[in-house]
């Protein structure tokens, strides 16, 4: 399972630090929002709007430019003898999800995007040139272009603290451990753990989404623990990295335009007999 999240960081040398990332347990969200907080405030990030959305108590909406981490407010129907607690919410902190394969990398042609030490994607947004090549590439739809500033901006999992071996910001101020940060093979087996003590509790919806390599995206950096179906928080049941197949689509194109060229040229050979 580990295969698909070796990541090619020899260029750092001896700076090259093992993979890092986020697991997030929705089971123990409890919306409170201070990863938002935290990550604002920490990422100085602007202020993004408190318009009433009428999606529960979700004023954040989706992640964009302004908003790195969105705590999703998914409201259930549940089947109870009594109606007035025939309701439940399922709770999630979403995040970019620092793919294996990340077509987002691989489709910006500046080099604004790029793959740290750590086996994170950043931003650059001092090179991002905003021609928004990676909006459409993302497959979670995490990517967004600032209003009034055309570059695109992203969770950076806080990269200027993972120098400084410091944990990330959200994941410091999670009350309950929901968001936990650490080496990626640790988290994974944390993981493991934690569906297998969910089930046995009678929880048996409880599943883990991105946390191997048998995706579309070849795993990810930030996986999480759901107690539903992908699609109900809002998540991409199959994620598909859309530049994994550039090469083939490439090689494709060129022998067909070998072949036209090929036909072209016997025509005017045959012509001039």
């Amino acid at each position: 399972m580990s295969a698909g999240f070796e990541l090619k960081t020899t260029s750092y040398g001896p700076e090259a630090h093992p993979r890092m990332g986020f697991f997030t347990d929705t089971s123990l969200c409890i919306g409170c929002k201070a990863c938002e907080v935290a990550c604002k405030t920490w990422n100085d990030i602007p202020e993004d709007g408190l318009d009433f959305t009428a999606m529960s108590i979700d004023n954040t909406k989706t992640l964009d430019a302004n908003s790195w981490r969105h705590v999703a407010f998914v409201e259930q129907r549940v089947e109870v003898d009594d109606p007035v607690q025939g309701l439940r919410w399922l709770m999630s902190s979403d995040v970019c999800k620092h793919c294996t394969h990340a077509a987002c990398l691989e489709v910006c042609p500046t080099g604004a995007l790029f793959r740290t030490e750590f086996g994170t994607v950043v931003v650059q947004e001092d090179v991002c040139n905003g021609c928004g090549y990676c909006v459409p590439a993302c497959p979670f739809g995490v990517l967004d272009q600032r209003k009034g500033d055309g570059r695109v901006w992203k969770c950076t999992l806080c990269y200027d603290r993972l120098k400084d071996d410091q944990t990330p910001a959200c994941a410091k101020a999670c009350p309950t451990q929901s968001i936990q940060f650490g080496e990626l093979d640790e988290l994974r087996a944390r993981a493991g753990e934690r569906v297998t003590e969910l089930h046995e509790r009678g929880e048996t919806s409880a599943q883990l989404y991105l946390a191997d390599s048998d995706n579309g995206v070849g795993g990810a950096g930030a996986f999480f623990l759901l107690l539903d179906d992908p699609e109900v928080y809002g998540l991409p049941p199959d994620p598909v990295d859309c530049s994994r197949d550039l090469g083939t689509a490439w090689r494709a194109a060129g022998a067909a335009a070998a072949a036209m060229l090929g036909a072209v040229a016997g025509a005017i050979v045959w012509g001039r007999r």
